[in-house]
C-alpha cells in the first residue's frame, strides 16, 4: 500500500511512535491524518506539524472510537489506514487490581477490538483498507515484571492474526508492530530495563520500519531484528527458552515491582 493521497488515523499521536507515524506519513504525501489521544494538546501539536487534524479520544472506551471513525468518514473521508497505536505498561503480576487488569485491557486489547469492530465493515464494503495495530515484543516474547502488558500484547497480536486471516480475502491488510523499548512517555524512567538490553531506538526509525512493512503489506514489523531470532529460540526448545527468561527476571524484575 501507498500512503500517498490516503486518509490515515493514528491514536496515540500526541508523542512518541504515534507522533513519529503522523509526521513520517505526512512526509510519504498522505491526504490527512487524523492525530488522535487522549491528550488533545499533545495531539494538537503533532497535527500543527503537518496540517493534520486533532482529535481527543480515550481508547479505553468504545463509543469514543465509534465516534473517532464516524467523525472522520464523514467529516474527511473513507479512512484507508487506521493505526492502533495507544497502549499503557502498568507493573505487577496476578495480584494487580482487577481495576488495573480491566483498564490495561481496554487500551491494550479491546481498543483494536473496538477499532475493527466499527470500521472493518465500512473497509469490507468499498473493497479493502489497512490496519496497522501497535503491540510489542513482549506480544511475541513477554514482558519481565509485567503479567498486565505480557498478557494483553500477547493478546494483541492473537488478535491481528485473526484479523489478517479472516479478513485478507475481503481486500483488508494487517500489520502489528512488535518492537522492544522505543524511546517514548511509556518507557521514561525505564531506560536501563530488560527490554532495552537491545538498545532503544528513537521513535522515528519505527516510524520507517512500518511504512515500509506497510508498502509491502508484510505482517510483523520487527524494528529490533533480534526479536526475530528469539521468537525462532522460543518455538525451537521451549524450556530453555523459559530458563533464559527466568535469568533475565531475576536480574530485573524488582525494578518493576511497585
Amino acid at each position: 500500500m501507498e500512503l500517498k493521497d490516503k486518509i490515515i488515523v493514528v491514536t496515540g499521536a500526541a508523542s512518541g511512535i504515534g507522533r513519529a507515524l503522523a509526521l513520517r506519513f505526512a512526509e510519504e504525501g498522505a491526504r490527512k491524518v487524523v492525530c488522535a489521544d487522549l491528550n488533545l494538546e499533545g495531539a494538537e501539536e503533532t497535527a500543527a506539524q503537518i496540517d493534520g487534524l486533532a482529535i481527543a479520544v480515550n481508547v479505553g472506551i468504545e463509543e469514543q472510537i465509534k465516534a473517532l471513525i464516524e467523525r472522520v468518514e464523514a467529516e474527511v473521508g473513507p479512512i484507508d489506514l487506521f493505526c492502533s497505536n495507544a497502549g499503557i505498561l502498568m507493573p505487577g503480576g496476578p495480584e494487580a487490581s482487577n481495576e488495573d487488569w480491566q483498564r490495561i485491557w481496554d487500551i491494550n486489547v479491546m481498543a483494536h477490538v473496538w477499532a475493527a469492530r466499527h470500521l472493518v465493515p465500512l473497509m469490507k464494503e468499498r473493497g479493502g483498507g489497512y490496519l496497522l495495530n501497535t503491540a510489542s515484543a513482549a506480544g511475541l516474547l513477554n514482558q519481565v515484571g509485567s503479567a498486565p502488558y505480557g498478557v494483553t500484547k500477547h493478546a494483541a497480536v492473537g488478535l491481528a492474526e485473526w484479523l489478517a486471516l479472516t479478513y485478507g480475502d475481503d481486500g483488508i491488510k494487517v500489520s502489528v508492530l512488535c518492537p522492544q523499548a522505543v524511546r517514548s512517555e511509556m518507557t521514561r524512567g525505564h531506560e536501563d530495563g530488560v527490554a532495552s538490553l537491545d538498545g532503544m531506538l528513537e521513535p522515528e526509525p519505527v516510524a520507517d520500519a512500518c511504512v515500509e512493512t506497510i508498502r509491502n503489506e508484510t505482517f510483523l514489523v520487527l524494528p529490533h531484528p533480534e526479536v526475530l531470532g528469539y521468537m525462532r529460540k522460543k518455538t525451537e526448545n521451549y524450556d530453555r527458552w523459559i530458563g533464559g527468561m527466568r535469568k533475565l527476571n531475576r536480574a530485573y524484575a524488582g525494578r518493576y515491582r511497585r
